[in-house]
């Protein structure tokens, strides 16, 4: 294949995810929906998400507690995988798979959302910690990769939206736009005069 023809080969493989992604926009704007709802009643956004996902559950963090647009609300998140003292002790003590949902026991109120992110739907610890986010009554979104694994099979998400990819790296960059977008529309939803009750 010619150098010209890989680029092209490249960048169909993010376009299609994305045109998936474009296809569910009512899935995406329900999910912002409801997040809004959630921090319009005094909640707050707890992210977490395993391996390269960890990073991005601090950005979701980030983005939302102090907005890159000046003049956008900063609304309160935290992430799961930012305090590396927590997430190691509770790995020791009772193992990797308990490590969101023991956070989630001890940080979390029903009034919160819990996002977890899983490149392909199978992390255990992610799963533990949306079944402990249901279990408490948390509003609960997975973004995930490929046919979202696990946890889609589980049912425990009330929202889920899927990177239709099995590449990690593509399901990453997809996870981004994904992100960026619920911060957007959460906001739009904000500054829309009765669309929140």
């Amino acid at each position: 294949m010619s150098p010209s023809g890989r680029v092209r080969d490249l960048l169909e493989r993010r376009t299609a995810p994305l045109s998936d992604l474009a296809a569910h926009a009512t899935d995406v704007a329900r999910t912002c929906h409801a997040m809004a709802v959630r921090f319009h009643r005094g909640g707050k956004l707890v992210v977490f998400g395993n391996g390269g996902p960890s990073t991005d559950a601090q950005h979701v963090a980030v983005e939302f507690v102090h907005p890159v647009i000046v003049g956008k609300r900063a609304l309160p998140a935290i992430s799961l995988t930012a305090d590396v003292a927590t997430l190691t002790g509770v790995a020791n003590r009772v193992g990797m798979a308990e490590t969101f949902a023991h956070q989630i026991r001890f940080l979390a109120e029903p009034a919160d959302i819990a996002m977890g992110l899983s490149t392909d739907g199978d992390c255990a610890n992610v799963l533990r910690g949306l079944e402990e986010a249901q279990e408490l009554g948390m509003l609960c979104v997975a973004l995930v990769g490929g046919d979202g694994g696990q946890i889609v099979e589980s049912g425990v998400a009330d929202h889920v939206l899927v990177a239709a990819s099995t590449d990690p790296r593509v399901v990453k960059e997809v996870h981004v736009t994904m992100y960026h977008i619920l911060w957007e529309l959460v906001h739009v939803f904000f500054e829309s005069p009765g669309v929140i009750t």
